[in-house]
């Protein structure tokens, strides 16, 4: 059973048909991700897993329960955190509230703790700004802040959309480091990548989305080789 399974979604974002018959899965301690042209549709699939938009057709899984229609909060209880396109960090709290934000549908405060610790082992730079304000944080920071908020969740599956957008290359470096890394420490990962090249050299399957259908999927590396997927992402001609 994979821990994820969105089966035949068709979404709607406004009057847009956004997502026209999307199936995937994610098998538990993968990375997979959603490769494609902007409105190809891999936000709204993230944030349909989410709850934030609901399918008009179509069901998702999570452990072979049923989240689709379900709303945010409970999503995220159920074990689905998400670092948003953008970032979305609470700017005037400080590093320290945005984190206990993402813990907010817990009531284990021990563990919670320990999560907090965890986040600023992996963050180091989170830590020496726990008790600055989130929006003086530069890009990179913030990023970081973001997805260490998603963890703070205790998610089952952590969901990632665009982490790299508007980062210097040293720093899309360290989040890709810090990607691979989570994934090694046993988080299963669904990653929205506009860098196809990087996305696909830290993902073990991949799918390609064109106008809100699944051009082609594969493993990674059937992906990189594949000639229609390298000229059309890789930059190749």
């Amino acid at each position: 059973m994979p821990l994820l399974a969105v089966n035949d979604i068709h979404t709607y974002y406004g009057h847009i048909y956004a997502l026209k018959g999307i199936s995937i899965t994610v098998e538990k301690g993968e990375v997979v991700t959603l490769i494609g042209a902007n409105g190809a549709g891999k936000t709204t699939t993230l944030k349909t897993i989410s709850g934030l938009l609901h399918p008009k057709q179509g069901t998702i899984f999570l452990e072979g329960e049923q989240i689709s229609g379900l709303p945010p909060h409970v999503i995220v209880s159920k074990g689905v955190g998400q670092a948003p396109e953008g970032r979305q960090i609470f700017t005037r709290l400080t590093v320290e509230e945005n984190l206990d934000m993402g813990a907010y549908s817990r009531q284990d405060k021990l563990e919670i703790k320990k999560d907090l610790e965890h986040v600023y082992q992996i963050f180091p730079r989170l830590a020496e700004r726990r008790n600055q304000a989130g929006g003086t944080l530069s890009g990179g920071e913030q990023q970081m802040l973001a997805i260490g908020r998603a963890l703070m969740s205790r998610p089952r599956i952590l969901l990632l959309d665009e982490p790299s957008m508007g980062l210097a290359p040293v720093l899309v470096d360290t989040i890709f480091q810090i990607i691979q890394e989570l994934n090694r420490e046993g988080t299963t990962i669904l990653l929205v990548e506009q860098n196809a090249a990087r996305a696909l050299s830290v993902a073990n399957r991949g799918y390609v989305l064109e106008t809100g259908h699944i051009f082609v999927e594969g493993s990674a590396q059937e992906l990189a080789k594949n000639e229609q997927v390298r000229k059309a992402y890789l930059g190749e001609v």
